[in-house]
């Protein structure tokens, strides 16, 4: 998940440091309460704090504009990025679509599933909507809830 306001992103570099609120707060030289504004986005640190933040480890480049500075990145995100840099279009999607398919997703709630096949080989896998025709019988396809059909 992308964070995209700048209070996300400092709740993230506070956690990737494994500071509360209120040690990351006492870094900054302010209290606990200005710290969740911050990361609410209802007010902006000054640039004493985020010059403190930066001591102990923070990117602040990141905080400030969405994007990780290249020597903040761990060895192996550094190596990953700049192999991702040298590939060529189709090699840049292929990666993306292994990185897709292996971050977890929630299971998509599907309202039925129906699966029909034909005696010449044809399957249709998936939702199935309107009208689908046999020869010259068109017969509504709808499956119950959570269950399914098999129909040949």
């Amino acid at each position: 998940m992308e964070l995209n306001t700048f209070g996300e992103r400092l709740k993230s570099e506070r956690n990737r440091l494994g500071l509360s609120q209120e040690a990351f707060a006492a870094v900054g030289g302010v209290k606990k309460l200005a710290q969740i504004s911050y990361e609410q986005g209802k007010t902006l640190p000054d640039i004493g704090f985020m010059v403190a933040v930066s001591k102990i480890g923070v990117d602040v480049t990141y905080v400030m504009f969405g994007v990780p500075t290249p020597g903040a990145l761990s060895a192996e995100e550094d190596q990953l990025l700049s192999g991702f840099r040298k590939l060529d279009l189709m090699g840049k999607v292929r990666v993306l679509g292994v990185i897709e398919g292996a971050v977890p997703h929630e299971k998509p709630k599907s309202r039925h599933m129906v699966s029909i096949a034909g005696s010449v080989g044809h399957q249709v896998n998936g939702d199935v909507y309107g009208t689908v025709t046999n020869g010259d019988i068109p017969s509504k396809v709808k499956a119950p809830r959570g269950k399914t059909e098999k129909k040949r």
